[in-house]
């Protein structure tokens, strides 16, 4: 009769568990106690306190309970480049490492989810122009480590207060179809009556294209005719904006 399969380790038992008599002392895995001190650092000093790949096995204690996650989290990081690259990267990207399965890129999802959730919580309702910074850094959250491009609309009722953010489009590397029509449609729908247009460059690069700049321009005539407001195009890159206003290309 074949042996059953031992496995390489076991978790260690409960507080107060009852082992039977003769039982042999059940192995604890060499990472039991990293993962408690791991957690109370972050308990005690937040998240700044930790390195990335530290913020990252955080996230993967969940996913993977049974194993040392310490060389997958550096392995997402040497793939991706930091916490918010892997935390953002599509979810065929993540399965292509080794290592990360459904549960993993489950987890992720939810991180980067609740981070543009709790970031676009702190922008709604506020005056957009007022509170520009913040703004600008839920985009930046939000869009600025995308690997295709992404449009968004941020719709502003007669007090610049923000009423809704819509991604309107989502496109390839370097292009994203957006229609006019369908942009000033949608705030007539919200009763919007200003617009602030934004979205990223994978490139990094901030500049505006042609077509970048031609859309807006169509954007802003279509928008006019009807009595709303275009205040700024914004393009997201990896360090730095692209502001239409700013730069002259959107005069008063």
């Amino acid at each position: 009769m074949s042996r059953p399969h031992k496995p390489e380790f076991a978790e260690a038992p409960l507080p107060g568990f009852d082992m039977s008599a003769g039982a042999k002392p059940v192995a604890v895995p060499h990472f039991h106690d990293h993962r408690q001190r791991l957690r109370a650092r972050f308990m005690a000093a937040g998240g700044a306190a930790l390195a990335d790949y530290e913020l990252l096995e955080l996230v993967l204690f969940r996913a993977i309970p049974r194993r040392d996650v310490k060389p997958l989290a550096k392995q997402l990081l040497a793939e991706f480049g930091d916490f918010n690259h892997v935390i953002s990267a599509p979810p065929a990207r993540l399965s292509q490492v080794q290592g990360v399965g459904d549960a993993v890129v489950q987890e992720l999802k939810i991180v980067e989810a609740a981070a543009h959730r709790l970031g676009q919580a702190r922008v709604l309702g506020q005056n957009a122009l007022t509170s520009w910074a913040a703004l600008m850094e839920y985009c930046k959250t939000t869009m600025a480590h995308r690997e295709t491009e992404q449009f968004r609309i941020l719709f502003l009722d007669r007090k610049n207060v923000l009423v809704a953010d819509e991604p309107q489009a989502k496109g390839t590397v370097d292009h994203v179809p957006v229609y006019p029509r369908e942009v000033v449609k949608r705030a007539l729908e919200l009763n919007a009556s200003a617009l602030i247009l934004v979205h990223n460059h994978p490139s990094g690069d901030p500049s505006p294209s042609s077509a970048d700049i031609a859309m807006t321009t169509q954007i802003r005539q279509a928008a006019s005719a009807l009595g709303i407001v275009l205040h700024d195009h914004v393009i997201i890159g990896k360090e730095r904006d692209f502001s239409f206003r700013a730069d002259g290309l959107l005069s008063a």
